[in-house]
C-alpha cells in the first residue's frame, strides 16, 4: 500500500516510461507521414473518436469502481482478522486456567496462522498481473515468494512444523490444530464446555475470514471487463493521432503564418498526454483487481501481521517484541 500523499514521479515513470516512448514515436511517425510525405488521406474525423473516448471512459470507470470494491472488501476482511485475533488472545488469557505454556502455544499458533495465510495469498496465480521489468524489480526486491511454512517456523513446535510441510493448505490445518487443542483442554478440565463453544465460535469466524480471502484470491476479476477495457483503450489511443491531424488541420487555416509551424508540433505532446492519461486510468483498475499480490495498491498484510503479532505477544507479557514494519520506497507491504 502506497503511503505517501503524493505519488513520486520515479514510481510513475516505472509504470509509464515504455508507453510514453511508444506513444512519442508512434505519434511522431504519423505526424511526419502526414506533413512531410504529404499523405493527407490518413486523417479521420475527430467526432467518431469523441464518441469512442466517452464510451471507453465509462467502461474504465466501471472497471476501476469494481476493482476498488475488491480492494476495500479485502481490507475489511483483514480488519476482521485483526479484531478476531485480539478476541482469540483475550479468550485464551481469560478462560484457560493458569497454564502459561498452553496460553503461549495457543497464541503463537494463531500468529503462525496469520503469517501462513498471508504467504498463501501472496502466491502468484495464472491471472496475476505482469508489469514491465522496472516495476517487477521493485517488487522482487521487497516481495515474499518464500514457501508458506517458513512463516510458521518460529511460532509452532518442530513436530507441528514438519506436519505442515506436507499439507496443501497450512493455514487451514493450523486452525484445525487449535480446535483439537481446545478439545484436549476441555477433556482435561482446563476449560469448561461453555468456554469450548466460545473458542469454537471464534475459530469458525477465522475460517470464514480465511475463506473470504481465498474467494477474492481465487476468483479473477471478470475477464470480459478486464480484457476488453484494455482492448478498447488501446483502440482509442491508436486512432487518436489520426483524429488530431484532422483537428489541427482545421485550426491551422485560422492561424497566422508565423504561429503555424509551432502550433503544428503541439499535436505530438498533446496526443502523448491524452494517450498516457487513458492508459494510466486503465492500468489503475488493473493494479487494484487482486489486492493480495503485495504490490503498490494492495492490502499491507505484512504490516498487519506484525501489528497482530506485537499486540498478542504483548498481551502475553513478552519482552522481546519485534518492531513495526516500516515502508520501503514509500510502500507498506
Amino acid at each position: 500500500m502506497y503511503i505517501k500523499r503524493n505519488i513520486g514521479w520515479g514510481l510513475i515513470l516505472r509504470y509509464a516510461w515504455k508507453n510514453v516512448i511508444f506513444f512519442s514515436i508512434y505519434t511522431a511517425s504519423i505526424f511526419s507521414i502526414y506533413y512531410f510525405l504529404d499523405w493527407k488521406f490518413i486523417d479521420i474525423p475527430f467526432q467518431p473518436l469523441t464518441v469512442i473516448g466517452i464510451a471507453v471512459a465509462f467502461y474504465i470507470g466501471f472497471k476501476n469502481s469494481q476493482s476498488y470494491d475488491r480492494f476495500w472488501e479485502a481490507r475489511k476482511i483483514w480488519g476482521g482478522i485483526v479484531n478476531y485475533s485480539r478476541t482469540w488472545a483475550n479468550q485464551v488469557l481469560s478462560l484457560v486456567q493458569d497454564d502459561q505454556e498452553t496460553k503461549s502455544v495457543l497464541i503463537h499458533r494463531h500468529v503462525a496462522w496469520i503469517n501462513a495465510l498471508r504467504i498463501q495469498l501472496r502466491q502468484p496465480t495464472s491471472f496475476s498481473i505482469k508489469e514491465n521489468s522496472a516495476v517487477e524489480r521493485l517488487f522482487k526486491k521487497h516481495g515474499e515468494q518464500k514457501p508458506v511454512c517458513d512463516a510458521t517456523r518460529n511460532f509452532v513446535s518442530i513436530k507441528e512444523y514438519e506436519d505442515l510441510l506436507n499439507r496443501k493448505n497450512p493455514a487451514t490445518h493450523l486452525v484445525k490444530n487449535q480446535g483439537l487443542h481446545i478439545k484436549q483442554l476441555c477433556g482435561s478440565g482446563k476449560i469448561t464446555e461453555f468456554d469450548k463453544q466460545l473458542f469454537h465460535g471464534t475459530l469458525e469466524e477465522l475460517y470464514n475470514l480465511q475463506g473470504k480471502c481465498e474467494r477474492i484470491k481465487n476468483t479473477p476479476f471478470p475477464r470480459q471487463y478486464a480484457y476488453f477495457s484494455t482492448v478498447f483503450t488501446w483502440i482509442f489511443v491508436m486512432l487518436l493521432p489520426f483524429g488530431l491531424l484532422n483537428v489541427f488541420e482545421g485550426e491551422l487555416n485560422e492561424m497566422a503564418n508565423d504561429i503555424r509551424p509551432w502550433f503544428i508540433f503541439l499535436m505530438i505532446p498533446l496526443s502523448v498526454l491524452i494517450s498516457w492519461i487513458f492508459t494510466t486510468m486503465e492500468k489503475i483498475g488493473s493494479n487494484s483487481e487482486d489486492p493480495f499480490e503485495g504490490r503498490v495498491n494492495d492490502v499491507p498484510m505484512t504490516a498487519l501481521c506484525r501489528t497482530i503479532e506485537i499486540d498478542l505477544r504483548d498481551m502475553l507479557d513478552e519482552n522481546d517484541l519485534p518492531e513495526k514494519i516500516q515502508p520501503k520506497d514509500n510502500i507498506l507491504y
